[in-house]
């Protein structure tokens, strides 16, 4: 069996969240999704759901909701085929309400290259191509 990973994230707006997921590249699955949460298809085995507040507190218990806008709570990474694709879904955010971070960590462009990419609620993803010949070595 195929892992699937379901990535839950809790927004402020599901429309305007749904609407910005939409615009750097997933798609949305109207069958899992409705006025409290939206499921975003990256593909068969990667997905985002997005759930309002409310709904996202229902799985949490007592724990508070952290403010993803001054705290991180996590990087959320997944590939991409090269360099350029990461740097055009990092564009793609910055064109439509997120916000991209490129940390020179003396890794050159030609072994891997990422980006931290924060929805407009903070929540963060983390796309990244690394260089197939050094990930074998």
């Amino acid at each position: 069996m195929t892992t699937m990973v379901l990535v839950n994230f809790p927004v402020s707006d599901i429309e305007a969240s749904t609407s910005f997921y939409e615009k750097i590249g997933f798609k949305k699955n109207p069958d899992f999704s409705d006025e409290l949460f939206s499921c975003m298809i990256w593909d068969e085995n990667f997905f985002i759901m997005l759930l309002s507040r409310a709904r996202y507190k229902t799985f949490i218990g007592e724990k508070e909701i952290a403010d993803t806008k001054s705290t991180s709570s996590a990087l959320i990474s997944f590939t991409f085929a090269n360099a350029q694709s990461v740097k055009n879904f990092g564009k793609l955010a910055d064109e439509n309400g997120g916000k991209t971070i490129h940390l020179d960590n003396g890794i050159s462009e030609e072994m891997m290259y990422g980006l931290e990419v924060q929805d407009p609620d903070g929540n963060c993803l983390e796309p990244v191509w690394m260089n197939p010949e050094m990930a074998n070595n």
